[in-house]
């Protein structure tokens, strides 16, 4: 019988076990109680000295918060969030989410975009950094609550209130008998928890979660992959995202890790040495610069015969000796504690994966999205494939609708993770949500063992004149395995008096390592066109004649990306200079 079995019928009978929890308040009171005197956060002070705060001691400042947050008149009421990374941006995240209904937002937005999703979502407080609140406080104009309360994490805005006093009040209050918090019941399926995400479309959406919706996503990750109480989990990606806040924050409480904070992203290996991480949630574009760096300095470092170009990794032709020294030092350079990247967002480029498990370093990809809490698939410590976004994780069931030919068609997710509906929006929400499936947008595949493969987007898809599907995913892919490309993004533009679709790419190249492939010279403008279309006929080579590349742009600016590093497929990176000589 076993033999017949898919690993994906095999996996539940490995899964570990882990004690039930549906709402924030039952989670964080019994992490509090089980792991009293761990660490559950190592932070800095303002001297940058490394200090320590308990769980017992986190609980109280959550509590402390939130019963502040009730004596002011916020018990049941929308509470936003918006800020870096902070130990401050966690308890408010918390307390807000008990308290009330948490509106995390992301700190990278237009003020007028905040205001908008203030007055979208009722919201009548905000907690967050101090320029954030400015900006907010010298518009309040636009609100439509003038008497929305801010909370300044750092500095005391006029007329407005500072975090540490807020939260020695309620300390106060709770000196005096107040029990309001702990006397807060949580209706795990209600909304809870309402993101605004305009993903890579550019057309913002509410999303409405409930607590169970991503307590159920902590538990199925704690079923296939071990968070150890020894674990240090390194915080990078923005926390208002899902994806960091469920597996990089709550996961790790619920299972008596600790946390720590990155400083910026100049000082992501500068802090990964202070701190020592042994747990780092990513996004592919970070996964390649690390390895790229790796590579260059295994080449730099080892005896000239191993090394065969600057760009290929020659770890696989060291001897056996020369492996574990390469190996101990590499986990040194990241701090040495280092085994495991959690990887999210988009594809990571399988060989990068391979490598870094040679390495010693396992390498873990997921797909998920902010509608279902996130994760709804994963490599696991029982089985990955580094070209898969693995199996579905407990508890969730996926399957692909009309596929065509290839196996390829849109994912249809079902689950206790899967969103509410999209605040105010019932027809958006009819879309997505029928017969108890939510329908992703994303076009996948699913191998003979169950590993689902994700191969584009519904809404990216180019449709050519014929009715042939092009998910530029895929081109992209081609594009960017070449060391030489930075960053590319394929389009399909129409040109005058021609009803036919072409595609078209536009191209980041890769300077530095252009600079080395013509051996130290400053390359021309027209020797670099000349690079990009050599390595576009390549391409274009191992593509059917449909998915050809017809032109391109050479660009020398990054894309604009979402803060999970995404390029968007909206906004500026659609316009494309016409007429310029750079185009193909």
């Amino acid at each position: 019988m076993r033999k017949n079995m898919t690993i994906a019928e095999i996996l539940p009978k490995k899964y570990y076990n882990c004690e039930e929890v549906t709402n924030f308040k039952d989670m964080l009171y019994r992490s509090s109680e089980i792991y009293k005197t761990r660490t559950a956060f190592k932070l800095k002070n303002e001297k940058g000295e490394i200090y320590l705060v308990t769980y017992e001691e986190f609980k109280n400042d959550v509590v402390n918060l939130g019963t502040y947050l009730i004596e002011s008149g916020l018990l049941g009421k929308r509470i936003a969030v918006i800020g870096k990374n902070s130990y401050k941006w966690a308890v408010s995240y918390l307390a807000a989410s008990i308290t009330g209904i948490v509106v995390p937002l992301d700190k990278e937005l237009h003020y007028t975009d905040v205001i908008n999703f203030l007055n979208a979502s009722k919201s009548e407080c905000i907690l967050g950094d101090f320029k954030n609140l400015k900006q907010l406080a010298e518009n309040k104009e636009t609100l439509t609550n003038p008497n929305l309360k801010m909370i300044s994490f750092d500095k005391k805005l006029e007329n407005e209130y500072i975090f540490d006093i807020c939260q020695q009040e309620g300390k106060n209050l709770i000196k005096n008998g107040n029990t309001k918090f702990d006397k807060i019941k949580i209706d795990p399926d209600e909304l809870r928890i309402l993101l605004f995400t305009s993903g890579t479309t550019g057309n913002a959406k509410g999303v409405c979660l409930s607590q169970r919706n991503i307590c159920s996503n902590i538990l199925s990750v704690s079923r296939t992959v071990k968070v150890k109480r020894s674990d240090l989990f390194f915080s990078i990606l923005p926390l208002h995202h899902t994806y960091e806040c469920t597996i990089g924050f709550l996961l790790p409480i619920y299972s008596g890790a600790c946390i720590c904070y990155c400083e910026g992203l100049r000082y992501i290996l500068k802090n990964i040495n202070e701190y020592h991480p042994s747990v780092i949630l990513c996004v592919p574009l970070l996964l390649e610069n690390v390895h790229k760096n790796i590579v260059k300095n295994m080449n730099k470092t080892l005896p000239k015969k191993y090394v065969t170009d600057k760009n290929i990794n020659p770890y696989d032709n060291l001897p056996f000796y020369l492996k574990r020294i390469v190996k101990r030092k590499v986990k040194n350079t990241l701090g040495g504690r280092l085994r495991v990247f959690i990887v999210g967002a988009a594809a990571v480029n399988p060989d990068i994966a391979t490598d870094f498990e040679k390495l010693g370093l396992l390498t873990l990809q997921g797909y998920g999205l902010t509608e279902c809490s996130p994760l709804v698939a994963g490599n696991n410590d029982f089985y990955h494939k580094a070209d898969s976004c693995g199996l579905p994780i407990p508890n969730v069931k996926f399957k692909i609708d009309s596929p065509n030919e290839e196996g390829d068609g849109e994912i249809l997710v079902k689950g206790p993770n899967v969103m509410l509906g999209y605040y105010n929006m019932p027809e958006e929400t009819a879309k997505v949500l029928k017969d108890g499936w939510f329908h992703t947008g994303d076009i996948g595949r699913i191998d003979k063992n169950g590993y689902l493969y994700i191969t584009g987007r519904c809404k990216s898809v180019i449709v050519t004149k014929n009715g042939k599907n092009i998910y530029p995913e895929e081109v992209e892919y081609y594009l960017n395995d070449n060391p030489l490309i930075s960053e590319s993004l394929v389009l399909g533009i129409q040109k005058e008096n021609d009803d036919e679709t072409y595609i078209n790419a536009q191209i980041l190249p890769n300077m530095e390592a252009i600079t080395e492939y013509l051996k130290g010279s400053v390359p021309t403008k027209e020797e670099v066109r000349k690079i990009i279309s050599d390595i576009i006929s390549n391409v274009n080579s191992k593509l059917p004649n449909y998915k050809h590349i017809k032109g391109f742009h050479i660009r020398d600016k990054e894309f604009e990306k979402t803060t999970t590093q995404k390029i968007k497929r909206y906004g500026n990176n659609l316009k494309i200079e016409k007429n310029k000589e750079n185009d193909k």
